[in-house]
């Protein structure tokens, strides 16, 4: 079973459920903050569930491949703060390839790159790298292993799933202008078929 195979020195089912805890605790960190800025309620994810994968993929990354130098907090703040300022980058330039537009602007901070970075951005990558290991990433273990192996591998899988048919219906959302009327027409008599109507 995959939950057991394992990944840099741990097990599948660990580091899922260690990506799922950071993914939701991003959205949930970013969601309050932007909320605050804009003063109305905001969600910051991409898709209508809490769950912010970038943060996920970004704590993970800084994570297993920073842990050598977990014990210099000098090396470790700027190792951190390049790493995470470069994964930023490039999931901007990933977001501006498929969607055409990137979901922050840093043109009103100073010495910012394009808008999409900016050095206050960066020192706070920096913070966040420290956080992550003095005391963040021991809690995220902490919850996982008070978690019943049966309810986190059951309780992991529904919410991939779950996310997965939210990403696909974002997906379609924000692309559904770009899909040919032939595949409209298709998906359309397919709905019909199963619906009885015509």
């Amino acid at each position: 079973m995959w939950w057991n195979k394992v990944i840099f020195g741990w097990s599948a089912y660990h580091v899922v459920l260690w990506f799922l805890i950071y993914s939701i605790l991003g959205w949930i960190v970013e969601s309050i903050y932007m909320s605050i800025c804009n003063r109305e309620i905001t969600n910051r994810g991409f898709t209508r569930g809490p769950m912010c994968p970038i943060y996920g993929f970004g704590a993970l990354t800084v994570f297993f491949l920073l842990r050598p130098y977990s014990e210099n907090p000098f090396r470790l703040f700027f190792m951190g703060m390049f790493l995470a300022t470069t994964l930023e980058f490039l999931t901007a330039l990933v977001m501006r390839r498929i969607f055409g537009e990137i979901w922050w602007d840093y043109t009103d901070k100073p010495f910012n790159y394009r808008g999409i970075l900016c050095l206050e951005s960066s020192v706070a990558w920096g913070f966040y790298t420290l956080g992550l290991f003095l005391f963040l990433h021991n809690i995220v273990v902490n919850m996982v292993d008070h978690i019943p192996v049966l309810a986190g591998k059951v309780g992991g899988s529904i919410i991939i799933i779950l996310y997965i048919i939210d990403f696909m219906a974002a997906m379609y959302r924000e692309k559904k202008d770009d899909i040919p009327d032939k595949m409209l027409e298709w998906k359309d008599s397919v709905i019909g078929r199963f619906t009885g109507e015509d």
